[in-house]
Order: structure tokens, then sequence, then C-alpha cells
């Protein structure tokens, strides 16, 4: 089953159940996903990878706009935010533990010989394509930081 079959699957269980936060998500996500498919044109099929990327952008946009939230005191709306981004998080494969970042980031610097700051691209470079969206760039810069300046 794909994961638009899955997001679509949920969508109606949280219809026959009225569970309001889940339900309002991930209409919110289908919304995306048809306007994707609109973009790209009708014979164009959505991938999981295309799902991901748009699950990926909504969760940036929730956290953003609940640090926002937060800092201007409205608490109940970066809650909101950010249960939004708690429904949307179980559809993108399963993060790197910061463990097994660290061991990705020692065997891709071994691999290209990176030792200095000034190889940061590079390394960037060959973590991002190993972890394969199961860690996020943030989190793989300051890693590589960290690996390079020690």
């Amino acid at each position: 089953m794909s994961l638009l079959q899955d997001i679509t699957h949920d969508l109606t269980q949280a219809m026959k159940v009225r569970e309001e936060p889940k339900l309002s998500t991930l209409r919110m996500l289908k919304a995306e996903l048809q306007k994707l498919q609109a973009d790209k044109g009708k014979s164009y099929e959505i991938t999981d990878a295309d799902v991901q990327t748009v699950i990926k952008r909504l969760i940036k946009q929730r956290k953003d706009a609940a640090e926002q939230y937060a800092s201007g005191g409205a608490n109940d709306r970066a809650e909101e935010e950010l249960a939004e981004v708690k429904v949307l998080e179980p559809y993108l494969p399963k993060q790197l533990s910061d463990e097994e970042l660290d061991s990705l980031i020692s065997e891709a610097a071994g691999e290209i010989s990176a030792a200095s700051p000034k190889d940061m691209g590079k390394l960037m470079k060959a973590v991002m394509s190993k972890a394969k969206g199961q860690a996020d760039g943030s989190r793989v810069k300051e890693g590589v930081n960290a690996f390079l300046n020690k």
C-alpha cells in the first residue's frame, strides 16, 4: 500500500470516528497533495517521495509557526501546531538516533577523507545521500559541524 493510500485510508477512518484534530490535519495534507497533482498534470503519478517531501515541508511550517506563536505568547495556538506535527510525523521514515547519525557521519567522513571544516559541504552531501530522509538537514549540519570541529 502506498503512502498516499495510507493517508486516504486514515482520513476516512478519522471521518468515521470524528477525530477532529487528525481529520483537519489530514485534509490539509490531502489538499496539498491535490495541489501538487494539479501542478504536475493529470498524467503524473504522485510517488511516496513526493508525499514525504510535502509532509516535511508542512512539518517545518508547523514547527516554525509554533515557535512564532510561543514567542508571541499564544501557547494554545503553538500547541495546536505541534499537535498537527504529531499527526504528520508517522508518515515519514523512522528518524535516525543521535548515535546512528554520528556513526553515519564518521563512516561518510572516512570514505571521502573529510577532516577539516573546509570539507563541510562535501561531508554534508555524502551524509544526506546516506541518510535518505531519515535525518533532518539541521540535525545533520549540527552533527557534521561537531565532527569536523573536534
